[in-house]
C-alpha cells in the first residue's frame, strides 16, 4: 500500500528568505569558481612554490633517517653523523610515525630505498617542512598543529656540548 500525499497550493506558502539565502550562496560559488577558472585567484597555494616565488630562505636544516626497530619503537638518527637523536617508543610518536609512514610509502610504491635521508627544514617565515628529494614529496608541519610541529622542531636542535 503506498501513501499518496497531496500538496494544496493554495494554502501553502513558500518563504521567500531560504530561497533568497540559497540563490545568494549558489551565485557566489559561482562567482568563486569563475574567478579560479579566469586566473583572478591562484587555484592552489603550494608552500615550496610559494617560498621560492618570495625567496624565503631556509634558516635551519637536517638530513634525518627513520628506523623500524624490533621492539616496534621508531629511530631518528642524524644522517650526517650516524648519532641517534630521538627514539619513539611502541604507543607513543603517533604523529611522528604517520608523517614518516606516508613518506616512506610514497617511497615504496616508486620501489625506492630507505637509503635516502629526509630533509627537515625551518623557513624563514617560521614554516616547518620534512621533505623527501626522491619522491619530491614534502609535509608542512605546522599544518598539524603548534604541539606536533614542536615535535619535528626538537629534531633540528643539536646538541651544544
Amino acid at each position: 500500500m503506498s501513501a499518496h500525499y497531496e500538496y494544496d497550493h493554495e494554502h501553502g506558502e513558500v518563504h521567500k528568505a531560504p530561497v533568497i539565502a540559497m540563490a545568494v550562496v549558489a551565485l557566489v560559488t559561482i562567482a568563486l569558481a569563475a574567478s579560479v577558472s579566469l586566473g583572478f585567484v591562484d587555484k592552489l597555494s603550494v608552500p615550496s612554490e610559494a617560498r621560492a616565488a618570495q625567496g624565503t630562505a631556509a634558516v635551519s636544516e637536517r638530513a634525518l633517517r627513520f628506523f623500524d626497530e624490533e621492539s616496534g619503537a621508531v629511530r631518528i638518527e642524524d644522517a650526517a653523523t650516524g648519532e641517534a637523536i630521538a627514539r619513539f617508543e611502541p604507543g607513543t610518536g603517533g604523529f611522528v610515525r604517520s608523517t614518516v609512514r606516508s613518506l616512506a610509502h610514497s617511497r615504496r610504491i616508486r620501489g625506492i630505498g630507505a637509503e635516502a635521508p629526509f630533509a627537515l627544514t625551518l623557513w624563514e617565515n617560521n614554516s616547518l617542512s620534512l621533505r623527501d628529494d626522491t619522491t619530491g614529496k614534502s609535509v608542512e608541519l605546522g599544518s598539524f598543529g603548534a604541539t606536533n610541529r614542536a615535535v619535528f622542531a626538537a629534531l633540528l636542535k643539536r646538541d651544544q656540548s
